[in-house]
């Protein structure tokens, strides 16, 4: 058997594959290796050290299957080379491992193998352990990391209460993907197409309660950060867009008494008492263009808002969006559809009479769920409307241009305001603001910002 110490540099100028013996046989010697490296701590982190530091994290592996395979490798095997790579610069270089056992994932196996989970996650663990050791991975195994130790969660634990001491914690219902095998909730990424990443059919989507953190409290701090952090620009666009700052105005549209639909237009006597419905938009200049409005399907308002006469058609349509999930809902592909429900809302400033719809393309876990309809004004709007015969009022007209007529395509970029009442002939830059404190002014609606 090959010592460690009989594996010989090769000559000057040569490959190192042409001094190795023919019979090289790595598994011969690498365990001693492996053992040399563990006993003298080359793979260990310095406390105290003037060396520069560098930190390679990977994600910590679910330790709910039998052992790891190749899908692990490919990504813990580049990170091991950088890691060894920064070593060799003379870095103080930490590269733990751990494992993020104190989940579905490992609650799930043990409930299939029939054990304590804490017996299947040490088993496991012991296991993944091992294989790493087996490809070389050069991790600090004085760090290790078990999610589902009692050492380890109390201090989870401890952050979850200072989150709720200072109201960054807190309760809400919310729809969720439910798996009536697993007995929990998915992400929309699990459900797709409608079946469970562990292959099981009869998803449903339920109202279920459950603690969320109030990550948009530092959604300006972390938006500023991205300025002044060394990564590329194209990742930098993904973590703006993924928090999605969008400065705008939350319009409340008043709900008509069910007797009042038919007339065009209404006034306040018409409105059931204390009601409306909320909407967010960046577009108020376009707000007299709105000609009917969406809600999701999952809205708390749809059922009481149904009346009679498009109740089936509205449970029908309710029924399929939940088997659908926001991914494919929100696809850009998928034709948009919908239903009418009978009901219909004020517009504010018109005082005009809109429909009120439900489609699926409308999500309840977006902004306030509901959406203003304006067809000439944007391209999803008008494909809606023109696949359902809806109005389309155009009120926004390119600069230069004659008075607004019939449209083939949204027109969405800026112009001169028409069809719109005193704010007709203003530019539709200066119209944003113009309608906002007139909302305002008149309690109509108000400035925020949605994340």
């Amino acid at each position: 058997m090959y010592q460690k110490n009989e594996i010989k540099k090769p000559r000057s100028g040569k490959h190192p594959a042409s001094s190795l013996p023919e019979d090289y046989i790595p598994q011969a010697f690498e365990a001693g290796w492996q053992q040399f490296w563990e006993e003298k701590g080359l793979h260990q982190a310095e406390t105290y050290s003037q060396r520069p530091k560098y930190y390679c994290l990977d994600f910590f592996p679910y330790p709910s299957g039998d052992g790891l395979h190749v899908g692990h490798c490919r990504n813990y095997i580049p990170t091991d080379v950088l890691s060894r790579w920064r070593r060799m610069q003379g870095w103080n270089v930490l590269h733990p491992m751990g494992w993020d056992s104190f989940g579905e994932p490992a609650e799930q196996h043990a409930v299939s193998h029939g054990v304590h989970p804490r017996v299947t996650t040490d088993r496991n663990t012991a296991n993944y352990r091992r294989q790493m050791t087996l490809i070389g991975a050069s991790y600090d195994w004085s760090r290790e990391i078990d999610s589902s130790k009692p050492e380890y969660y109390r201090w989870t634990q401890w952050f979850f209460l200072q989150l709720y001491k200072r109201g960054l914690a807190y309760r809400d219902t919310n729809w969720q993907w439910w798996c009536p095998v697993c007995q929990t909730t998915l992400s929309s990424h699990e459900a797709a197409g409608g079946v469970c990443w562990r292959g099981h059919t009869g998803l449903t989507r339920r109202e279920i309660p459950a603690w969320y953190f109030k990550i948009t409290a530092y959604a300006d701090e972390l938006i500023s950060g991205l300025d002044t952090v060394d990564w590329p620009e194209k990742i930098k666009a993904m973590q703006r867009n993924w928090i999605g700052r969008s400065e705008g105005v939350e319009i409340t549209f008043p709900i008509l008494k069910e007797s009042q639909g038919g007339s065009k237009s209404a006034t306040e006597q018409d409105y059931m008492v204390n009601s409306g419905i909320k909407v967010f938009t960046t577009r108020p200049d376009t707000l007299y263009g709105v000609t009917f409005f969406v809600l999701s399907p999952e809205h708390p308002l749809v059922s009481s808002l149904t009346t009679n006469e498009y109740r089936n058609q509205v449970d029908d349509y309710r029924a399929k969006a939940a088997a659908m999930s926001e991914i494919d809902r929100m696809s850009e592909e998928r034709e948009k559809t919908g239903v009418f429900t009978g009901a219909y809302v004020v517009n504010p400033l018109s005082g005009e009479r809109v429909p009120v719809w439900i489609a699926d393309y409308v999500l309840a876990t977006y902004g306030t769920g509901a959406v203003m309809g304006v067809p000439a004004h944007d391209q999803r709007d008008f494909e809606f409307a023109q696949k359902y015969g809806l109005t389309v009022k155009v009120v926004i007209v390119p600069p230069g241009s004659s008075q607004p007529g019939e449209i083939d395509e949204a027109f969405t970029g800026e112009g001169i305001m028409a069809n719109s009442g005193q704010f007709d002939d203003l530019p539709s830059t200066e119209g944003i603001e113009r309608v906002t404190s007139y909302l305002e002014e008149k309690d109509l609606g108000k400035r925020t910002v949605q994340y």
